[in-house]
């Protein structure tokens, strides 16, 4: 293990039924502590004698209701052995150490690691073998737990960078597999990638922690023009504008609230950072129409394992350009919820401005491609358009006549309609 377990919220009940667990097969109360002596939870169980405040000494005392002990305790009792042993351990009580009842300690541990200890106060005569051999079961649990959330707070962040960066092909395998190995059996479930954009500092102390947002497996920044087709590579450089990339476990693939949740706390802390709101911004858009977000943030589909990860971070970041694009949309946009820009964020950076449109998408026709677009998203309805835009029928049959003349495109033409159509939402991402 690279770094003590942390106890995260959603995780903190299973422990606590883990140690009644283990208090009800010994017929005394347990505690449970990481192997820094903190606390993470202490059973409930009632005997006759345990609620009397003196049946607790000191040590026990501060431990339940500081949540930790001190150095000197953490040492005296390691001098006993408790770090390398692999069973139960009874300790003699040290009254001049403030332990005025003996302890009974049973290691927690992981494939060889110890990662905290149950604790219990020794009475005679004290549970038996067979007893403690059922409750060490049980702190194998407890250790499989510990080692999860040491796993899940370790920092993979070279590791999704590797991967978001790389070429398709086989340095994207390699990357992934490398991945797939730190992640161990969390690997196979499903999962979905976010992506907000743009983040605000290039610097990667910047990033929020990875245990701050629930059900997250890794972080990190990247360019804004990393990568290649399925990466934001596909529609040219931005000099130094990053992206932060989020991989995040879902229980199952249809439910993906802990990503959305996740996206939306990292637009506060995007729009925290950049000193704004983090959600909608003033500027322009394509063709003058109501300006985009200054932060937004995408989520992938659900998917099955690290095979797709590449495809599912393009996913993500097309929805999060989605999102910058049509504030409708956003400021969390899922990849299933933005209709055709599902394919015109896939589309290449030479496609952005077709020559029929270029002279419409300049800054001295901007009310004429938003009278356009309006139309053309009212399904070519001349009075629902008129209404929307707020100007009466016959400005707006002559503002079409003036966008046909430009284009040379026939508004009548339903190829030409289309080819128009998706110009002017191309020209926003």
């Amino acid at each position: 293990m690279r770094e003590n377990a942390r106890v995260t919220p959603e995780r903190r009940g299973d422990y606590q039924e883990l140690v009644d667990e283990i208090s009800e097969l010994l017929g005394a109360p347990a505690t449970l502590e990481n192997r820094d002596f903190e606390l993470i939870a202490f059973g409930a169980y009632d005997s006759e004698g345990d609620l009397d405040p003196s049946a607790l000494d000191p040590v026990r005392t501060r431990s339940i209701l500081t949540r930790r002990s001190t150095a000197a305790v953490r040492t005296w009792f390691e001098g006993f052995g408790i770090t390398r042993a692999t069973g139960p351990v009874r300790i003699p009580p040290t009254p001049e150490a403030g332990v005025y009842r003996g302890r009974i300690c049973l290691p927690v541990r992981h494939r060889g690691v110890v990662l905290g200890y149950v604790w219990l106060l020794d009475d005679e005569p004290g549970p038996g073998e067979p007893q403690l051999a059922a409750a060490m079961r049980v702190t194998a649990r407890i250790g499989a737990l510990l080692a999860d959330e040491a796993q899940h707070g370790a920092d993979l962040t070279r590791e999704l960078r590797a991967v978001l960066t790389a070429e398709p092909g086989w340095p994207r395998d390699m990357a992934v597999a490398e991945l797939r190995t730190a992640l161990g059996a969390r690997a196979d479930g499903p999962h979905t990638v976010v992506c907000v954009a743009p983040w605000p500092s290039a610097d990667p102390g910047d990033a929020p922690s990875v245990r701050t947002l629930p059900g997250a497996t890794a972080l990190c920044t990247v360019p804004w023009d990393a990568g290649t087709a399925q990466a934001p590579g596909a529609v040219g450089g931005t000099g130094t504008a990053q992206c932060l990339a989020l991989l995040v476990r879902l229980r199952s693939a249809d439910a993906p609230a802990p990503a959305e949740a996740a996206a939306a706390r990292l637009l506060e802390r995007a729009g925290a950072r950049a000193g704004g709101t983090g959600t909608t911004g003033t500027g322009s858009g394509a063709g003058g129409r109501t300006g985009g977000a200054e932060v937004a943030a995408g989520v992938a589909a659900a998917r099955s394992g690290l095979a797709e990860l590449g495809t599912a971070w393009a996913e993500a970041w097309g929805a999060a350009r989605a999102a910058l694009a049509e504030p409708r949309l956003g400021p969390v946009a899922r990849w299933a919820s933005i209709g055709p820009f599902r394919l015109l964020t896939a589309l290449p950076p030479q496609t952005a401005e077709d020559e029929a449109v270029r002279a419409l998408l300049s800054p001295a026709h901007q009310e004429l491609a938003r009278t356009a677009e309006a139309f053309l998203d009212c399904a070519g309805q001349a009075g629902r358009t008129a209404a929307e835009l707020g100007i009466h029928r016959q400005t707006l049959y002559y503002r079409l006549s003036r966008v046909e003349q430009l284009t040379g495109l026939d508004l009548d033409d339903g190829e030409d309609r289309l080819l128009l159509h998706m110009a002017l939402k191309r020209a926003r991402l």
